[in-house]
């Protein structure tokens, strides 16, 4: 098979498992508190990038992170998984998954607005723009159909929601100078985050498990949110010809995600969450036409 068509295959994997992780939340939400889904959740994406890890065999990577890298990822393991999966989790225990869902989808945005005081970086008029096209579909995702969706709509949650992208942009922009290895990088803070949720457990929630839906929920989470889709996007990466095309597959996903929504949650889907989902998507490839511009 030729190497753009198994990026493509790679990528499509992809797309596909992040596309369903939306229900997967809801699902394990619903026998679990936001707390215990990211903590069982980050045990499993620990074990999985671990054998990864060996299967890749680069395990020996562990033994030879400097003092100064171990510090740097104690710091990413707190933003990631502990502060972002516990907002992001929180907001869709408040939120119907189709409102939480492409909120969180704006980080793009977020990420070129901190870029300029944390990375020194330029943006042009057309990324402010595309922050006001974008917001204006979080109004429409918010109103949940109509004007008298917003009382139906948790502010708190969408609060949420879109500080999930900022954290997720910060955790994306502290991330980027670390040139070590991808997988070993997530699998160190994930491990570290795990630690850090064992004392959130114990104070806020409790260590209870009880098989069912919920908990293949989570196990599913743990397997398709971060830890082997992440692996598949890195893999269409590195064999891809075209960042960009490979990239602008991820914009399906949100869409998809509201087909599974719809059939597995039962939830109604309104003709606003289209409307604002598109605005979101626009306002998002309007600011990569930026950034493009830009270079």
């Amino acid at each position: 098979m030729a190497q753009p068509v198994k990026s493509y295959l790679y990528a499509g994997l992809a797309v596909l498992f992040w596309s369903t992780v939306a229900t997967a939340f809801k699902l394990a939400l619903a026998e679990y508190d936001f707390i215990q889904v990211i903590f069982y959740a980050s045990g499993v994406t620990v074990v999985l990038l671990f054998a990864v890890l060996l299967f890749q065999r680069k395990v020996h990577l562990i033994a030879r992170v400097t003092p100064r890298q171990w510090t740097h990822s104690l710091l990413m393991g707190a933003f990631n998984p502990l502060l972002y999966y516990l907002v992001l989790f929180k907001a869709y225990s408040l939120l119907p998954a189709q409102v939480a869902q492409p909120l969180n989808m704006i980080w793009p945005i977020t990420l070129a607005l901190l870029s300029v005081p944390l990375l020194n970086q330029k943006i042009g008029w057309i990324s402010f723009a595309a922050l006001m096209v974008s917001f204006t579909g979080v109004f429409f995702i918010s109103s949940q159909g109509g004007f008298d969706g917003f009382r139906n709509t948790n502010p708190l949650g969408v609060f949420l929601a879109v500080g999930s992208s900022v954290l997720w942009s910060l955790y994306w922009i502290f991330n980027v100078r670390d040139r070590r290895d991808e997988v070993l990088k997530l699998f160190l803070n994930f491990a570290i985050g795990f630690v850090y949720l064992l004392p959130v457990v114990a104070l806020f929630s409790s260590f209870r498990i009880t098989p069912g839906v919920g908990f293949y929920a989570i196990v599913y989470t743990g397997i398709f949110e971060v830890g082997i889709t992440y692996v598949l996007w890195l893999k269409a990466m590195n064999l891809t010809t075209s960042n960009a095309k490979i990239g602008n597959l991820v914009f399906f996903a949100p869409f998809l995600s509201l087909v599974f929504i719809h059939f597995i949650l039962k939830e109604t889907i309104y003709v606003t969450t289209f409307i604002g989902l598109a605005f979101i998507v626009s306002g998002v490839l309007l600011q990569q036409l930026d950034r493009r511009k830009g270079r």
